[in-house]
């Protein structure tokens, strides 16, 4: 008995497939970087807040940073600096 040929749908996804990463590729070299490439920047430390602080302490800054934005207080920018910088700081057990 013949064996049955791959159906041309499932060539066509994997056409599709190839040409979305050879897009996204392409898309990252415009850029110009490349994930593997990207060195993790240090974050700045955040204004006010001391180095030996706890877990706790941590996420209310969070969420008083959550407040400041949905207040309007800061800019989209602000926040998600000082959120990045107060959750890097966070230790995960």
């Amino acid at each position: 008995m013949a064996t049955q040929r791959t159906s041309f749908s499932k060539m066509q996804r994997a056409r599709d497939k190839q040409a979305k990463a050879a897009a996204k590729r392409d898309r990252r070299l415009e850029r110009g970087t490349d994930p593997k490439d990207e060195e993790a920047e240090p974050l700045a430390p955040v204004e006010g807040v001391a180095d030996d602080v706890s877990t706790e302490e941590l996420l209310r800054l969070v969420e008083q940073a959550h407040q400041q934005f949905d207040s309007g207080l800061i800019d989209f920018e602000t926040f998600e600096e000082r959120k990045g910088a107060l959750l890097s700081r966070l230790t995960v057990d």
